[in-house]
């Protein structure tokens, strides 16, 4: 284990274990398993990054950020998050972070259940994205009993006790795909395929269902083919994709509401079909290459890191730091990026936030 200069109690706060246990990882006495070892230095790592990118002052709140969605994006949340640390005065916010995509949700239960119960590093607020399902929502109970604030980021729980939403108008968002899809195939014959990465996420359904009804009033000619349970994972998606069209030999425009984009155009291209237009969400790092290449047509993107500073804030106001009002209510804007109106790219491989 790496030299560090952060007291035993630090880290054991960072990585939420006991302080006996970061004592024998760190002066190698045995008898702890090497998942417990990769967690200490885990927490090293962190508390590292935190210390270069904020000084320690003034008040401090630890928040857990726990979500269930693929690699791509969470990092893509992660990055935006500690690039908004800085500014999030007069509170520092430590971040740690619970990251799966995809599972049981016993094991999302779970990791919830033990921000609840922990006293020795007990969690002062929980960002999360997570299915709606009634165990989640009796989990984020309980985080609530326990005084633990809950914000759920692009997918909401609405019949929980979360404390507030955080995202876009998800309704709003699938009407201007069907708005654009429309406009672009024009008088072009062709069925739309709508994608999802699961029926459980409120925030995929709710874009689904506004997407429906906006193309039901605007071209209710057209087909609408729903694929779902891909998990936004490239090789789950790739299938389901090419099932959907070896079925439908009609489908000529997709509606990417769940990810996997790259595994969906890989299916397009082993059967020679045409995509003629495609919309997807967010600018993470798969989008944006899609995009300045030309494979997708538009990417509907929102501030995350807006969307964090104001998960922050919530929590903050939860706990007196900062007065209520502090946090915008209103629903994210609905950004529609095409490759003629990019942010600049980055000299480095950082995802784009």
């Amino acid at each position: 284990m790496p030299s560090h200069p952060y007291p035993i109690r630090e880290i054991a706060r960072q990585a939420g274990l006991s302080e006996a246990t970061v004592d024998r990882v760190l002066n190698n006495r045995g008898g702890v398993r090497e998942s417990t070892a990769r967690e200490v230095q885990q927490a090293i790592t962190d508390l590292h990054r935190q210390r270069d990118q904020i000084r320690l002052g003034g008040r401090s709140f630890l928040i857990d950020i726990v979500m269930q969605a693929p690699e791509r994006f969470s990092s893509t949340v992660q990055g935006a998050l500690e690039a908004e640390l800085p500014a999030l005065h007069p509170a520092v916010m430590r971040s740690r972070f619970h990251f799966r995509e995809t599972g049981p949700a016993g094991e999302l239960v779970a990791t919830l259940d033990r921000l609840a119960t922990k006293r020795q590093s007990q969690s002062q607020g929980v960002i999360l994205k997570a299915p709606d399902l009634p165990e989640v929502t009796a989990a984020v109970g309980r985080l609530t009993t326990a005084g633990i604030p809950v914000v759920t980021l692009v997918t909401d729980l609405p019949a929980s006790s979360r404390l507030a939403y955080v995202g876009i108008d998800n309704r709003a968002a699938g009407a201007t795909a069907a708005y654009l899809i429309g406009q672009w195939l024009g008088d072009r014959p062709g069925n739309v395929l709508t994608s999802l990465s699961s029926g459980f996420f409120r925030g995929e359904e709710e874009r689904e269902m506004g997407f429906r009804s906006a193309m039901r009033t605007l071209h209710p000619q057209r087909t609408l083919v729903e694929m779902t349970e891909g998990q936004g994972l490239d090789a789950t998606q790739r299938e389901l994709v090419l099932d959907a069209l070896k079925r439908d030999s009609d489908i000529r425009a997709v509606y990417s509401i769940g990810g996997g984009n790259i595994a969906t155009l890989e299916a397009f291209g082993a059967l020679d079909r045409e995509c003629a237009v495609f919309i997807a969400h967010d600018l993470d790092h798969d989008n944006t290459r899609l995009l300045r290449r030309r494979r997708l047509s538009a990417v509907l993107h929102h501030d995350l890191r807006q969307d964090m500073r104001r998960a922050c804030q919530i929590i903050m106001q939860a706990h007196g730091a900062l007065p209520a009002g502090t946090a915008p209510s209103l629903p994210s804007a609905i950004q529609v990026v095409t490759p003629y109106n990019m942010p600049p790219e980055e000299p480095s491989t950082t995802l784009d936030g």
